[in-house]
């Protein structure tokens, strides 16, 4: 529903930040990962927050376990309000290890998605594997999200391997480069066993990545959002937020929430 001037609220409340730009956007990414909703609730989801998701993934292998229409009527509502659709990469991760990538790809495009995730955070791929994964699918006119990262627990992410990863991605055709996290973002990559960033661990990586505003940190705790919002900018792309927290994580990005305040209002225009 369009809004008439004296419905909407003046800009420097609704982004105190001054610095979120609308879709589609480059950089300032949010990544939602669907874990299950229903029509109803995923209708909902997008009507309230649609304007401030950009990608969306089906969760892990759960794309296969919905019923086929189902399915297919979720991902033409996100499409429609600008979002883009892929199923999660454990999926992609099945299929090599049974060696029906080319299944996959043909049930990919039949049901509508638009992006598709390249990982190996519990399958190895070599790097002509994952080469030859990014640019079929790129080929297909597919949106590749590629991911760097294992996802047991204790795993850590290594600068320099991630950032060599990251760069042959990147040419080989993936649009984003993501730092595994998990859904939990606790003991895997860059977030402690407690969750909290590890930032010795984020300052190399930031040290030797080839394009910040091409990778894409998952972080689904809030605490994890802020850390990197307020070592990185609000245009820093973020990855695996629930569904409940979308517009919570917008507030964080425009200064709108306590924990990011001041970054984006001057000192002077309040009082500590």
């Amino acid at each position: 529903m369009e809004q008439t001037a004296s419905q909407k609220w003046p800009h420097e409340l609704s982004d105190p930040s001054g610095r979120r730009p609308a879709k589609p956007r480059s950089f300032g990414i949010t990544m939602v990962i669907d874990k299950g909703l229903g029509l109803s609730a995923f209708d909902d989801l997008t009507a309230v927050a649609g304007e401030y998701i950009d990608i969306l993934k089906i969760a892990f292998g759960t794309s296969p376990l919905y019923p086929a229409e189902l399915l297919m009527r979720k991902i033409r509502l996100a499409k429609s309000r600008g979002i883009t659709v892929m199923p999660g990469g454990t999926l992609l991760e099945a299929a090599v290890v049974r060696d029906m990538v080319p299944a996959y790809f043909r049930q990919v495009l039949a049901l509508g998605f638009d992006g598709i995730e390249v990982s190996d955070g519990t399958i190895d791929l070599s790097r002509r594997q994952r080469d030859e994964l990014i640019r079929m699918a790129a080929e297909m006119g597919l949106k590749v999200f590629t991911e760097c990262g294992k996802k047991r627990q204790g795993s850590r992410i290594d600068a320099e391997v991630f950032a060599e990863t990251a760069a042959r991605d990147l040419e080989a055709g993936a649009q984003l480069v993501t730092v595994e996290a998990r859904e939990s973002g606790v003991g895997v990559g860059l977030f402690d066993e407690n969750g909290r960033c590890r930032k010795e661990d984020l300052k190399a990586l930031l040290k030797v990545i080839p394009n910040p505003w091409r990778i894409l940190w998952e972080a689904p705790q809030k605490e994890q959002q802020a850390a990197l919002i307020k070592c990185i900018g609000p245009e820093v792309n973020l990855g695996n937020i629930a569904a409940q927290d979308v517009l919570a994580l917008e507030t964080l990005r425009r200064g709108l929430r306590s924990d990011t305040f001041e970054l984006c209002a001057p000192c002077s225009d309040y009082v500590i």
